[in-house]
């Protein structure tokens, strides 16, 4: 029997029952519009943008994980545990100033030294009016060849570091670009038709401010490790590793050998997981 029908008559227990139904129901409402107002102000802090971008360098391989004074050879073996973001190293000013003892061979790509440059294969360039621009760098640009396609944001909008910044399509992959810095979106386009440029929200003249961005021997040991990581990935199985140490990185890798796992290859490349 229910209220409203014939027959129907008020017990205490109904009443309990139905407190502690509504009880229930409002308890439950209150903890989701609590969830979704933390979210939304997650996002507006972009609190949520580094939530993913830590969870997402936790899944890298330690090899992908390498501390750049490692690279740079100023102490050996050393993974970094601060997301690349060596502006909150707290050891970064000490072993910044050891002697850098790392590769020496020739690359074979165009690293040019008034570039700094993302671990995430973009290279950012300081510009006098206060902004920086933003591209994908040599290896990433032969790796890619002419993509069939590029998805860029618009003027206008936010990036935070490490969020995907634009995307690309090649041969059936989708290529996610990260964001090497934060910053508003003042121009697209660019010498190649996928660079921008953006006006950073951190200050330019504060020394931290571009830490966690790799110069100098930083770049050349990175590369030549990731160049050995290619020669490992793109073999044919049960062969030695096709770019031999010396050799020149062939342009449009993707259309040369389209066989290879270009899902892994991809996915270490641009920081994916």
């Amino acid at each position: 029997m229910f209220p409203g029908v014939d027959g129907f008559h008020w017990t205490v227990g109904h009443v309990i029952f139905l407190s502690l139904f509504f009880v229930v129901v409002v308890t439950i409402a209150a903890t989701v519009v609590k969830a979704v107002l933390r979210t939304a102000e997650d996002f507006r802090s972009h609190r949520a943008i580094d939530q993913c971008w830590n969870a997402d360098f936790a899944e890298l391989p330690e090899a992908d994980r390498r501390c750049r004074h490692d690279l740079a050879g100023r102490v050996i073996e050393r993974t970094c545990d601060h997301q690349f973001d060596c502006r909150s190293c707290e050891n970064y000013s000490h072993f910044a100033v050891l002697p850098a003892t790392g590769y020496a061979r020739d690359l074979g790509l165009d690293y040019p030294a008034d570039r700094l440059y993302h671990r995430g294969h973009t290279w950012v360039k300081l510009e006098d009016d206060g902004t920086v621009s933003i591209g994908i760098d040599a290896l990433a640009d032969h790796l890619i060849g002419k993509p069939d396609s590029i998805g860029m944001p618009k003027v206008g909008d936010e990036l935070e570091v490490n969020q995907t910044a634009w995307r690309m399509t090649k041969n059936g992959h989708e290529i996610r670009v990260r964001a090497p810095l934060e910053g508003t979106v003042v121009s697209l386009g660019g010498e190649d038709g996928w660079s921008l440029k953006l006006r950073p929200r951190v200050d330019l003249k504060e020394p931290k401010s571009l830490r966690h961005l790799l110069r100098g021997p930083e770049v050349h040991g990175w590369i030549a490790r990731e160049l050995e990581r290619l020669q490992l990935q793109l073999r044919p199985v049960g062969t030695q590793p096709s770019l031999a140490d010396g050799g020149v990185l062939v342009h449009g890798l993707m259309d040369a050998v389209p066989e290879s796992d270009w899902n892994t290859v991809i996915a270490d490349t641009f920081l994916e997981v």
